[in-house]
Parts: C-alpha cells; sequence; structure tokens
C-alpha cells in the first residue's frame, strides 16, 4: 500500500505545510536524504498548541502535540517531494520536550510523533534512531519541537 493510501485510511489530516520563522529551509534535500528542521504543533487553521508539559499540559496532551508535529513534519514532506511516497524509511528523530525540571518522561511524548510515523510507514520503515530531550523553554511556549531525518527515494521511482 503507498503511504499517501495509508494517510487515507488512516483518516489523518495534514495541516499546510508551515512557512519558516527565521532564516532557515523547512526541509534541505542532499543526494537521497531530507532533513527536515525542527517543526512545532501546527494545527490546520495555522495556529501552534502552546503550553509546558507538567505544568499547562499532562503527559497524553504532550503526546497529543508531539503527533500534531509529526502532522506538520509529514505536510512538509508532501510538499517539498510532491508525494509522501517517496519516503523510504525514517533514519531519525530529534525531538524537544518543554517541560518542568521534575518531568522525565520526555521519550513518551515524543512517542506521538514516532508512532505515527510507525503507523504511516510501518514498523520497519516508520522506526528510525532517536533522542528525546527536556527543555526549560521553547519558542512561543510551544510544548514540542521535532527535527527528523529521511531517505527518500529519486522522484521517479515512486511506492506502489
Amino acid at each position: 500500500m503507498s503511504y499517501e493510501s495509508k494517510l487515507l485510511e488512516l483518516a489523518l489530516q495534514l495541516p499546510p505545510a508551515p512557512k519558516p520563522m527565521g532564516v532557515y529551509k523547512p526541509i534541505v534535500i542532499v543526494g537521497n536524504m531530507a532533513y527536515v528542521s525542527g517543526h512545532v504543533p501546527l494545527l490546520s487553521d495555522g495556529t501552534t498548541l502552546q503550553g509546558r508539559v507538567g505544568q499547562d499540559m499532562d503527559q497524553q496532551a504532550g503526546y497529543q502535540a508531539a503527533r500534531q508535529t509529526g502532522l506538520a513534519i509529514l505536510a512538509t514532506l508532501r510538499n517539498a517531494l510532491g508525494t509522501l511516497d517517496r519516503v523510504q524509511r525514517v533514519v531519525k528523530l530529534f525531538g524537544m520536550v518543554n517541560c518542568i525540571p521534575k518531568f522525565d518522561q520526555q521519550p513518551a511524548v515524543i512517542n506521538g510523533c514516532s508512532e505515527l510515523f510507525a503507523d504511516v510507514f510501518g514498523p520497519d520503515n516508520g522506526v528510525g534512531a532517536r533522542s528525546a530531550i527536556g527543555t526549560v523553554a521553547l519558542p512561543g511556549n510551544i510544548p514540542v519541537e521535532i527535527e527528523a531525518i529521511f531517505e527518500i527515494r529519486a522522484s521517479d521511482s515512486t511506492r506502489t
């Protein structure tokens, strides 16, 4: 099954691909690798989720924010590649969680993104290396920021 078909099967709705909020590119493609800049939990209306895990929201809300961030990453990939079917595999995720000092469940929060990618790309291609850390602040008081690296196929080679 194609990844685009999998999105439909899972009834996932991608937000609009986010625009850069500084001097950087949302995605840089070098050879067969796509490097995706840090993304935020962007909603379909263009707003972002806000709050600090352990203070303004609980772990489950943080998980949902990470999942929403994953959807924004998928939107950037689709926008740049033309189709998610060009993705070969997830190589690495780096997730940052805006949380109180006593909160120590950052991996459980970033699972929101990791599990989304496993659902879309499958347990082999959708799971890569990963880091999850806590921070005392993130821009605009967002709960998570996630960057990713993907291996991609050539533009004339799509998944069927």
